[in-house]
């Protein structure tokens, strides 16, 4: 691997990061969607869904604080010897690989608790009106098909950011022998 080729790979790592930072700023957002249609379409189970949802929704604010934690680095490095843009290429893919980490619990959490309220809101309804339940049930096929395909997807990038880190671990190890 190249000087050129592990500061292009850096760049790339470097902006993947960043865009994955700013895709966690959606977990409050969809928490508050969420918050406010449940309480405009559920006004009568208000007492009963409000407190989910307000958790939900506090949660997933706390988590852009602790996402975002010691993510944002100042560094970018320049014509850094080649060491030392490989032990930046491996910052950084850990770096990703702990943000895909944490996602899971300040993320991921707070929009299933706001998920698993809506479904508890549609079936209290459905018991009240006899119907609003089979109507919801494409909704709940997708929200299982969610996140079956979410966990697939994380699982895969793990593998793929630690296969990353091992290869600049053995390109690093043959640097050495030279």
């Amino acid at each position: 691997m190249t000087l050129k080729l592990i500061e292009q790979r850096s760049r790339d790592l470097r902006a993947r990061t960043r865009r994955k930072l700013l895709g966690t700023l959606a977990g409050p957002f969809v928490a508050g969607l969420f918050y406010a249609y449940g309480m405009k379409e559920f006004a009568a189970f208000r007492q009963l869904l409000q407190p989910p949802f307000a958790l939900a929704l506090v949660w997933s604010l706390a988590g852009l604080y602790f996402l975002n934690r010691g993510m944002w680095s100042p560094v970018m490095p320049g014509d850094a010897g080649r060491s030392t843009g490989l032990e930046f290429c491996r910052r950084e893919i850990e770096r990703q690989r702990d943000l895909v980490r944490r996602v899971l619990l300040w993320a991921f959490g707070p929009i299933m608790l706001t998920i698993g309220t809506f479904i508890v809101a549609l079936a209290m309804v459905s018991t009240k009106d006899k119907g609003s339940f089979p109507n919801g049930l494409p909704f709940l096929i997708a929200v299982v098909v969610w996140i079956s395909a979410y966990f697939i997807i994380r699982a895969r990038e793990q593998r793929d950011l630690q296969r990353e880190i091992d290869e600049l671990n053995h390109i690093e190890k043959e640097n050495r022998g030279l």
